[in-house]
């Protein structure tokens, strides 16, 4: 479930890691590496280098690396459905829904050990996530610096449903089914609507939407919290006051299942 709220509490979580030196890296296996990375590869980049920066995209974490021969390089993190880092064996967040939130060691795919003894694990019980040297981005604007402009741009060859657009990450970053539920039902539009049909007023209420609603999750602790989340079951209902408890409906866009209310999601 990590969304684009989920990683940026990882990278701050990851934080400590800056400035310490990599001693080993370890794999559980090639699968988990992507594209032209391997172990031997990692090994040779890695050990010896150290941490200058962490940053992130999207669903992106990027490790900005300094070899000891003075090579800069970045090692990219995905965390798929299901991952999550751990320093020293606690993990960056206790909560993930839709995730085991158990430490087994059978998890951890990929690891380094620093050379005063620090450890960061990447756990990951579903395999979803994976491992990258120098990684090819293909990425939109993140979801938390979304500009009107960029989103209009982003939907206007979006002849889908809204709530797909929104979840093609090379349109915007970091956003994921249940912060598409949120967004959409924090600014009342409905997520089958055609994206490509908003007017420009509602263009920009839904990027400023993005945008809080990003900064508010972050502050309560992730995508899980926000208001509309709790009830999106089959017996669910809107939680707005002026909604008096219609039912939510259930449907899937985009192969995802959502859910809206009929009633204030226009």
């Amino acid at each position: 479930m990590p969304e684009g709220v989920e990683i940026e509490l990882y990278r701050r979580a990851m934080l400590p890691c800056v400035g310490r030196v990599v001693a080993t890296v370890m794999t559980s296996d090639q699968w988990y590496l992507k594209g032209a990375t391997t172990q031997e590869s990692l090994t040779a980049t890695c050990v010896g280098a150290q941490i200058r920066e962490l940053t992130r995209t999207g669903k992106l974490l990027r490790i900005h690396m300094t070899s000891n021969s003075g090579r800069s390089f970045v090692l990219g993190l995905r965390f798929g459905m299901t991952g999550r880092p751990v320093i020293n064996r606690v993990a960056a967040i206790d909560d993930l829904l839709y995730a085991s939130n158990d430490y087994r060691t059978e998890w951890v795919r990929f690891a380094i050990h620093f050379t005063d003894a620090t450890t960061f694990e990447m756990v990951d019980p579903r395999r979803l996530g994976g491992v990258e040297l120098d990684p090819l981005e293909r990425l939109g604007p993140d979801l938390s610096t979304v500009t009107a402009a960029q989103l209009s741009k982003a939907i206007a060859r979006s002849h889908g449903p809204l709530k797909a657009a929104l979840l093609h990450q090379d349109r915007i970053a970091g956003i994921g089914n249940l912060l598409a539920d949120e967004i959409l039902w924090q600014c009342g539009l409905a997520p089958a609507r055609s994206a490509n049909q908003l007017a420009p007023d509602e263009v920009k209420l839904l990027a400023h939407t993005i945008r809080t609603t990003f900064r508010t999750l972050l502050k309560r602790g992730g995508s899980h919290l926000g208001e509309h989340v709790e009830h999106r079951n089959r017996n669910g209902w809107c939680p707005r006051p002026d909604c008096d408890g219609a039912n939510l409906t259930r449907t899937a866009i985009g192969g995802r299942t959502t859910y809206w209310c009929a009633r204030h999601q226009r």
